[in-house]
């Protein structure tokens, strides 16, 4: 409780429907309100893109919301947890295969078996067209399992994304690993491909997850 954790990262991506290339840099603030909840801002202050219909530099879009576990997990149960983002600022960048949305909610499930860790999510999202402000529902699925070989991890991740504003679906694999340099320090780099060709074919990216050592606010005893 009172932990501030900053995930930022850089992201390359090309041959997509919106685009032939983009650059983006992400930052994520999470803020633990208590050990059941915390708080999330997600910002893109940067993108550089090519071949699209806006295309040069713009900053990108930024989203707020929480995070709670539902469920607590043990040994014979998983973790349940669930999310809500809303968007506060709409940006003319071209965006992934993935799509922008107004505002999403997440249903996430976690559990360790036989040394892996699984995630499994099913996200529900509001998409909207902002030439002609018709939105529709998206809908995605997303499972990923991971394994630590010492200070490493490597993960693996199977995703599908309806995309509702142009009748298709977009469906890829993730690969990354992870090395934890300190407890509250760890790097990351990865991967991902596209396999419909309404999906962004080649994503590249990196960056690191830093946890402040120190809390905002003293727990109460």
């Amino acid at each position: 409780m009172g932990y501030l954790q900053f995930e930022n990262g850089i992201l390359y991506a090309t041959d997509s429907p919106e685009f032939s290339k983009r650059l983006g840099i992400n930052q994520v603030t999470k803020l633990s309100i208590n050990k059941r909840m915390e708080m999330l801002a997600l910002f893109e202050p940067f993108t550089h893109s090519s071949g699209a219909a806006v295309s040069g530099n713009r900053p990108g879009e930024v989203f707020a919301g929480m995070q709670a576990v539902i469920v607590p997990g043990n040994d014979e149960r998983p973790t349940i947890s669930g999310q809500y983002l809303r968007r506060l600022y709409a940006s003319p960048a071209p965006e992934l295969d993935l799509g922008t949305f107004v505002q999403s909610a997440t249903m996430l499930l976690s559990d360790d078996l036989l040394g892996f860790h699984f995630d499994l999510n099913g996200l529900v999202i509001e998409q909207q067209d902002d030439k002609t402000k018709v939105r529709r529902a998206q809908f995605a699925q997303t499972l990923s399992i991971s394994h630590p070989i010492g200070k490493f991890t490597v993960s693996g991740e199977i995703w599908h994304f309806t995309q509702p504003l142009t009748h298709s679906y977009a469906v890829g694999n993730l690969w990354c690993t992870s090395y934890s340099v300190r407890r509250n320090l760890v790097v990351d780099a990865g991967f991902d491909h596209g396999l419909t060709n309404t999906s962004t074919q080649w994503e590249g990216f990196a960056g690191f997850t830093y946890l402040l050592p120190r809390r905002l606010w003293r727990q109460k005893r």
